[in-house]
């Protein structure tokens, strides 16, 4: 009975394989919000830098909801930047989550004394990209027929 109380401990090392994992696949999607988000940021900004030296007067379109709507550049700007300083915002509290959830997943190697293990395969490919580098030319496999 002692375990199903315990629920919050894993039970083996299946299960904390998976929460691992799923620690991972969070951290990935963060990541990749994150870049999406400054993506639209720096979108935002280059709308911005595009319409202000315009007349305000002057005409422009914009996307609302998915419909195209004529609006003036100073309906236009103050609109834009809102959105561009709430897009930031919400970067920063993404910055936020993920150096929470790389601590959290920090403590989790370490209670759970997890190391991650590279394939030969991974192996093999940093020391070509070390060989590379040092070169400064990409060369293929070596063939053994001359």
């Amino acid at each position: 009975m002692a375990s199903i109380s315990e629920s919050k401990e894993p039970v083996n090392e299946q299960v904390v394989a998976n929460m691992y994992g799923a620690m991972k696949s969070e951290l990935n999607q963060i990541y990749s919000k994150i870049t999406e988000l400054e993506m639209e940021v720096s979108e935002h900004s280059l709308v911005m830098n595009a319409i202000q030296p315009l007349d305000p007067s002057r005409r422009c379109y914009r996307m609302i909801g998915g419909v195209l709507v004529e609006r003036t550049i100073k309906e236009v700007l103050p609109a834009v930047q809102r959105n561009k300083e709430g897009l930031e915002e919400v970067v920063a509290r993404l910055n936020e989550a993920l150096e929470k959830k790389k601590k959290e997943i920090a403590d989790f190697e370490a209670k759970y004394k997890i190391r991650i293990k590279k394939s030969d395969n991974d192996v093999k490919d940093e020391s070509n990209k070390k060989e590379g580098s040092a070169q400064g030319v990409l060369v293929g496999p070596a063939s053994s027929s001359g």
